[in-house]
C-alpha cells in the first residue's frame, strides 16, 4: 500500500507532466511536422512525450503549481524532440535496408537446372563399389587416401577402381555424344546455296 507522500509525489509529478505538455506538445508536433514525413510524426511526438515523462525532473524551468515557463522548457524538450526523430530515422533505415536484403533474395536468380542424365547414366553403368569411389572423389573431393580409408580398401586398390571408373564414365559419355550426332543433321546437310 503506498503512503500518502508517495501518492503526493506521484501526483505532483503527474500534474507537473500536464503542464509541461499543454505547453509544448503543439509546438513540438510543428516541430516536427517541418522535420519529417507525416506518417512519422505522430509515432516521434508519442515518443518525445515518453521521454519528457520519465525525465520529468530533469527538465529546466519547471516548477511545481503553476504552467511552465515556454521559453524556459521548450529548448530543452527540442533537443528531446530532435533526438526522437533521429532515433526513429535510424530505425526507419534498418528497416528499409532489411526489407532491400529481403527482397533481393527474394528476386534472386533461379538457378539453371542442367541436365546431368547422361552423366547419371554412365554412373548407373558402374558396379556398386565404383560408383561410390567416384562419388567420394567427385561430390565429397576426397583423395585416393582418404577414400581408402572410407571403403576399408587400400590407397592402390582405389587408384586402380578410380582409374577404370572414370576411363569407362569418359568412354560412355563421349559414345552417348556420338549417337546424339547421328540423330541429328549436319551442318552441311539442308537446302544447296544455289
Amino acid at each position: 500500500m503506498e503512503s500518502i507522500t508517495e501518492q503526493e509525489t506521484r501526483r505532483l509529478r503527474r500534474a507537473r507532466f500536464e503542464g509541461l505538455a499543454q505547453v509544448v506538445t503543439e509546438p513540438l508536433h510543428r516541430y516536427l511536422v517541418r522535420r519529417t514525413t507525416p506518417d512519422m510524426v505522430e509515432d516521434v511526438l508519442s515518443e518525445t512525450m515518453l521521454v519528457l515523462w520519465r525525465r520529468i525532473d530533469h527538465v529546466p524551468g519547471l516548477r511545481n503549481g503553476s504552467l511552465p515557463d515556454r521559453d524556459e522548457v521548450l529548448p530543452w524538450c527540442y533537443g528531446v524532440a530532435r533526438g526522437c526523430l533521429a532515433n526513429a530515422r535510424r530505425a526507419d533505415g534498418r528497416r528499409l535496408r532489411l526489407v532491400e536484403r529481403l527482397m533481393s533474395v527474394q528476386q534472386a536468380p533461379v538457378p539453371v537446372v542442367t541436365d546431368h542424365g547422361d552423366l547419371h547414366a554412365a554412373l548407373d553403368a558402374l558396379g556398386e563399389l565404383d560408383r561410390e569411389v567416384i562419388r567420394l572423389w567427385a561430390w565429397e573431393e576426397l583423395a585416393p587416401r582418404q577414400i581408402a580409408e572410407a571403403t576399408g580398401m587400400t590407397s592402390n586398390a582405389v587408384s586402380v577402381r578410380l582409374h577404370r571408373a572414370k576411363r569407362k564414365i569418359a568412354e560412355q559419355l563421349q559414345s552417348g555424344r556420338k549417337n546424339a550426332e547421328h540423330a541429328g543433321h549436319k551442318m552441311s546437310e539442308g537446302r544447296s546455296g544455289q
